[in-house]
């Protein structure tokens, strides 16, 4: 069996500043906070994903501002996950400064706890001018700016980028390739952001996607319905058990918060194209204590031991969800990697579900070529760590570039014609 075992949980931090945006850039040109909510019909015929909605029992602490189920705007994101702002900060201010409040305290009353610091411009010279030596590239040769580059090519405009620099900030060359290294590696590290939140992305395993993706519109608003329902039991337990603060000398104290502040953004396919089911709960790192009230961090090293206990729980949910609404069977099926056995929908073709999973083929036939090579360049096989790595760049170099936004119809009929074949 080699399609692909979906990893059906995962979670990264969302970093202050712009790191949400990859969530809210690819939702259809609906504005459901000044129109109202939109027919689903609309979303199915419009190019984009749906809007993003507020989730967890957090949004009561908002001051019943939203509610749960209510539509995210993009200046909500960027208050909320950008700022550590009250989501709706900009109406607040200006409804405190309407008020005769002055600017001072009409952002205070805006504030849920301390303000998230923001870090645009702090990138390194290197890191820029790489950046722009990368697009410069793809243009040449008539590519999309963001089109993978081989780690070879990489590295070439890399040496040479960096000698620029480095040039220009020292006013001489680089003594040897060690100083030269040196200053690479330095320019390269990661700014320290601030941790606006974590995206917890729930994706069912791949027979639920090739389900919903060729079933008609009242069964695949069903599978819909499961996934939501799924995600929901998740979060409510995650709240119940897994969301706390920390309080005390080095926040040796755990303490209960009211709720999660949560926003979940639905997708339907994969980079490759393929369909591809699956949804990003994005949770704020803002919490409010339940014994004084007042606005904390969220202790994210909880959610992050606790992530196959959150995988286990969904899967369980999502499967008694699809039995008492489709009447569906799942069963055991091996797992490509030889792990646990995957359970997937009965009745639902491997060799379909290996047709859409081209993306995890492409890393796993890029990821074999490359212990290939350090084979043969080392004379011995690479160590777990490395092997990781390994993993991480075949992931890199056969990433593609994000597709233009599609209307749900249309990809629905494309991958009929695919199943067909």
């Amino acid at each position: 069996m080699s399609y692909d075992a979906a990893v059906t949980a995962s979670l990264h931090k969302l970093t202050a500043g712009d790191g949400y945006i990859y969530l809210t850039r690819q939702v259809a040109a609906h504005d459901t906070t000044s129109r109202g909510r939109s027919p689903l019909v609309d979303y199915y015929l419009e190019k984009g994903e749906r809007p993003g909605v507020w989730m967890g029992r957090g949004v009561a602490s908002l001051g019943g501002r939203m509610a749960v189920g209510d539509g995210v705007s993009e200046a909500q994101m960027r208050a909320l996950f950008g700022q550590g702002l009250h989501p709706d900060a900009e109406q607040i201010m200006a409804e405190a400064i309407a008020a005769g409040a002055s600017p001072a305290k009409a952002r205070k009353a805006a504030k849920l706890g301390y303000k998230y610091p923001e870090f645009a411009g702090n990138a390194s010279q290197f890191v820029i001018e790489l950046g722009r030596a990368y697009q410069e590239f793809n243009r040449a040769k008539g590519d999309s700016w963001n089109v993978p580059i081989s780690a070879e090519v990489r590295a070439e405009i890399r040496t040479r980028v960096a000698r620029r620099v480095f040039e220009e900030q020292y006013g001489r060359a680089p003594l040897d390739e060690r100083e030269l290294s040196g200053f690479v590696a330095r320019s390269s590290r990661p700014e320290v952001k601030a941790v606006a939140g974590f995206d917890q992305t729930f994706s069912p395993v791949k027979s639920v996607s090739a389900l919903w993706a060729l079933a008609d519109r009242g069964v695949a608003e069903k599978i819909e319905k499961a996934h939501e329902a799924a995600i929901a039991d998740t979060l409510r337990w995650i709240e119940s058990e897994v969301a706390f603060t920390r309080r005390g000398a080095g926040g040796v104290r755990h303490e209960d918060v009211t709720g999660l502040i949560a926003t979940a953004f639905t997708h339907r396919d994969s980079r490759a194209g393929d369909p591809d089911l699956h949804t990003h709960v994005a949770i704020s790192n803002k919490v409010q204590a339940r014994a004084d009230g007042a606005w904390r961090a969220l202790d994210g090293s909880v959610l992050y031991q606790a992530e196959v206990a959150i995988s286990e729980r969904y899967n369980t949910a999502l499967e008694a969800e699809l039995v008492d609404r489709l009447g569906v069977a799942f069963e055991d099926r091996p797992s490509a990697g030889g792990g646990r056995p995957i359970r997937e929908i009965v009745g639902l073709d491997p060799e379909l579900l290996t047709m859409w999973s081209t993306r995890r083929r492409h890393i796993e036939v890029r990821r074999a070529e490359l212990a290939a090579e350090f084979r043969d360049k080392h004379g011995r096989a690479p160590t777990p760590k490395e092997s990781i790595e390994l993993a991480q760049q075949a992931n890199l170099e056969t990433r593609e570039a994000k597709h233009e936004p599609r209307a749900e119809a249309d990809q629905r009929r494309v991958w009929a014609a695919e199943a067909e074949q």
